[in-house]
């Protein structure tokens, strides 16, 4: 396993405007796949089926059932290579239905995760490893500090 990037306060800011147009444009893509995925449904005419049957139907069937199954097969792509993109960055991806993202850092020399969510400003949370985000805590001035490389 490779050593993971450990990541400053400072620098972890610092990727937070392209990280949140990144995010910002990966949930605009989920909202669109969710669209194309009820128009592939109504094209099917078939709503009683698995995801997998109801693909299968798309390509064996009418000429819009397989073009819109072409279109929503071409969206998820896209969105699979954005989280891509995205953990290319060296962040880790926790949540893309809310855009909830994790650097790893140090406190006091233990790691821990700096955790950001689509929509603040900043990161301005962090929790332990094993935490998750229900146990966030505020990055304070005295754990400022703290957060060394």
């Amino acid at each position: 396993m490779n050593t993971p990037r450990i990541w400053t306060i400072e620098e972890a800011n610092a990727l937070v405007p392209e990280l949140a147009s990144l995010i910002r444009r990966q949930l605009a893509l989920a909202s669109d796949i969710e669209r194309s995925w009820q128009e592939l449904v109504h094209a099917v005419e078939s709503p009683a089926v698995t995801p997998d049957q109801l693909i299968e139907l798309a390509r064996s069937g009418s000429e819009q059932a397989r073009a819109r199954e072409r279109e929503l097969s071409e969206k998820i792509a896209a969105y699979e290579s954005g989280w891509q993109e995205v953990e290319e960055l060296g962040v880790v991806v926790k949540d893309q239905r809310i855009g909830l993202c994790d650097f790893y850092g140090r406190l006091d020399g233990a790691l821990v995760w700096l955790c950001w969510r689509y929509g603040e400003p900043a990161v301005d949370h962090y929790h332990g490893l094993e935490a998750g985000y229900a146990g966030r805590r505020p990055i304070t001035a005295a754990t400022r500090r703290q957060l060394l490389n």
